[in-house]
């Protein structure tokens, strides 16, 4: 692989990674809010089921000392690309700085677990539904 092509494929995974991180926690809110305001997709059990997965999965990665996979898989492609830091492009320096929090891991696990918590309690204050036949909209005639 050239390293042009493995410093594209780790851009492209640092986005990724950003939608997942914008996925777990823009979601929680958006969970909350749309139980109070009725929108029926926040019930979408497919939806939350991933949501409540990720969230533990990541809490449980922290809890055992590992760094996500997405991060593993984005750094090795930038060692082969040649580049040891951030810095080389405006995109994935500043999605980075937003991104990654330099703070102990032991710390970040009690974050993540606390987050974690939070979405099994919205998973009991705003219940995730079957989707009916008749669409996705969760609710029932």
């Amino acid at each position: 692989m050239s390293p042009a092509t493995a410093a594209l494929l780790a851009d492209a995974i640092l986005l990724l990674h950003v939608g997942v991180v914008v996925f777990v926690v823009g979601l929680l809110p958006l969970v909350l809010v749309g139980g109070w305001r009725g929108w029926g997709w926040v019930r979408n059990r497919w939806l939350r089921a991933t949501h409540l997965g990720l969230m533990v999965l990541i809490a449980l990665q922290a809890w055992l000392g590992r760094l996500c996979p997405l991060t593993i898989w984005e750094q090795a492609l930038r060692r082969m690309a040649g580049q040891a830091s951030y810095s080389e492009n405006f995109v994935s320096h500043w999605l980075a700085e937003l991104l990654y929090v330099d703070a102990p891991l032991w710390l970040l696990a009690w974050v993540y677990s606390g987050f974690a918590l939070l979405v099994v309690g919205a998973w009991w204050w705003v219940r995730p539904v079957k989707s009916s036949p008749q669409g996705a909209s969760g609710s029932t005639h």
